[in-house]
């Protein structure tokens, strides 16, 4: 198992490198993104052009990529009118990461499946009570269906991805715990106006210590913090390192989301983020790499990193 190495790798204190964004880089791409769920449809139509981002990934260094199912549980596609399509569309986006990997003649990449906690936009735009109408019994078959398939179709391990509404993570918690396979926790959080450091939703301050609480009740396998600004994940760190001791990750996006895309807007230089990484690196993180807005370009950048660890 391609996750075995990279355990041992972490316990031997190297340097992981993860992959960009995966939906971002389709829609930089040129694909469209959908109004209700971003980028879980155009999985369907653009299985070819998802593994060549993935090679190109994987080419640029990195250790682990991400199959395009963040935006893809049931929830989410039926939705947009393709929920009879789940099994179709997450088995491409499986299917074209394990491609990837196996083309690549690098047996030691794992391939991650993204769970996140997302639920369908009202009205096409991110609103408080996005999730009106959507049970809490709902909200967990949703994340569960989509944990077990991910592990049936040959991932190697969850990574939770996103998590900041408390009321949402237990759900995508258990399903990710579920599966029997290594999870990665990866939190989102921003600074608010007076400065302090809250969790990444937009219409409440709720403070980043009470999102991590969550560890408390899970044993997972290394957790950090992702979509989130350079210049805070450092911050953003501090308060995860009071609640956990197990390896670090960090993945900032760069730019910001109007549903439905993205937009690429003074997004960090390759030279900059490095910079920003190798302060993460010093500080005790063992996985960088990037999310939304950042490509393989930036993934490249990180490869000095690699070279202070036993590769």
């Amino acid at each position: 198992m391609s996750y075995a190495k990279i355990e041992q790798r972490l316990k031997n204190a190297d340097v992981v490198i993860l992959d960009g964004g995966t939906g971002t880089e389709l829609e930089r791409r040129g694909v469209v993104m959908n109004p209700q769920a971003w980028c879980g449809p155009a999985t369907l139509d653009n299985a070819a052009l998802l593994e060549k981002i993935h090679c190109d990934y994987i080419a640029a260094g990195a250790d682990i990529i991400t199959a395009n199912t963040y935006a893809s549980s049931r929830l989410m596609l039926g939705a947009a009118g393709f929920g009879d399509q789940f099994a179709q569309i997450n088995r491409i986006a499986v299917k074209s990461a394990l491609r990837a990997r196996e083309k690549s003649g690098r047996t030691d990449v794992v391939v991650a499946g993204c769970l996140s906690h997302m639920c369908p936009y009202t009205g096409g735009i991110a609103k408080p009570d996005q999730t009106k109408g959507i049970s809490q019994v709902e909200m967990a078959d949703g994340f569960g269906e989509l944990a077990l398939f991910l592990r049936d179709e040959g991932c190697d391990l969850i990574l939770l991805e996103m998590m900041y509404y408390p009321e949402r993570m237990a759900h995508a918690f258990d399903a990710a715990m579920a599966t029997g396979l290594p999870v990665w926790a990866g939190f989102s959080a921003r600074r608010n106006q007076s400065g302090e450091i809250v969790s990444h939703a937009s219409e409440s301050d709720i403070p980043f210590e009470e999102v991590v609480q969550v560890l408390h009740d899970y044993e997972v396998a290394a957790a950090g913090i992702m979509h989130t600004p350079s210049d805070v994940v450092s911050d953003a760190l501090a308060i995860l390192r009071n609640v956990y001791d197990g390896p670090l990750t960090a993945y900032p996006d760069s730019g910001y989301f109007k549903m439905p895309n993205w937009q690429f807007e003074k997004v960090i230089p390759a030279d900059e983020f490095l910079r920003f990484a190798t302060q993460w690196v010093d500080g005790g993180v063992q996985v960088v790499g990037g999310c939304c807005g950042l490509s393989p370009e930036h993934i490249a950048a990180l490869k000095p990193l690699k070279r202070s660890g036993s590769i």
